[in-house]
């Protein structure tokens, strides 16, 4: 425990936090509590989690688990310690913002997951992996699929759902979801981390109308895939009629 407060205490004061021994030996309990909670069903909980909802926000997603391991709220498994670091907080925060604005905007939300389809997914992979990964091998790899999966599926239910909104006239729909989303991965971390047998029945839930979404969807799903092959092809976009 010694040695958990004294590291407490130097990251605080890498940031300009100066605190006594006393309150970071408070802080060091309380994330001694948080540690006994990560048994392997809140493992397996924040890997999946991890990986669905950074289909839709992964800078988000980075910086709230971040912040939550830095503050004491999470003790984080090893291979997201990374996340707490000062530098990687500021970095995703600030494109935390960036990406809340940009997809509040119709078409330049369809453009801005364009270009992250190449970072979402390898990410939420990445993050799944990053639970088990520096302990168990196996398991991380076994992680890193599932959240891999898990980004892709949400990620095209994002894209999707996106390309037939933004067919509305009106310009408010498209803000409406993207505020639905931002709640949704705030709402998918926390419940993962405080009741991860719960998240466990949500997360097949969301998985099932995704799914559903999808094949109701299919004719804007076939426009997102056409527009991403034209968007990666350098050649010019063709504009799709979802309703042909």
């Amino acid at each position: 425990m010694d040695v958990l407060w004294l590291h407490i205490v130097q990251w605080l004061h890498t940031v300009g936090l100066h605190v006594d021994a006393g309150t970071a030996r408070e802080v060091a309990g309380g994330m001694a509590q948080a540690t006994q909670k990560l048994d392997m069903p809140s493992l397996l909980a924040l890997a999946a989690a991890l990986g669905w909802a950074s289909g839709f926000r992964l800078y988000a997603v980075v910086f709230i688990v971040g912040l939550m391991g830095a503050t004491g709220a999470l003790a984080l498994p090893t291979g997201l310690h990374v996340l707490e670091n000062p530098l990687v907080l500021a970095v995703a925060g600030c494109l935390m913002l960036v990406e809340f604005f940009a997809d509040k905007v119709p078409w330049i939300d369809s453009t801005w997951d364009a270009i992250h389809t190449v970072i979402r997914v390898p990410g939420g992979a990445l993050l799944a992996a990053g639970v088990f990964g520096a302990d168990n091998t196996t398991m991380g790899v076994i992680a890193g699929l599932l959240g891999g999966s898990l980004a892709a599926t949400s990620m095209a239910t994002k894209m999707t759902t996106r390309a037939a909104v933004n067919t509305s006239p009106e310009p408010f729909s498209n803000g409406l979801v993207s505020l639905f989303e931002d709640g949704l991965v705030v709402g998918v971390v926390w419940l993962s981390t405080q009741h991860p047998v719960a998240f466990g029945f949500a997360l097949v839930a969301m998985v099932v109308l995704s799914v559903l979404l999808l094949m109701v969807l299919f004719k804007f799903l076939r426009a997102v895939l056409r527009r991403l092959s034209s968007f990666f092809g350098g050649s010019q976009p063709v504009v799709e009629n979802p309703n042909v």
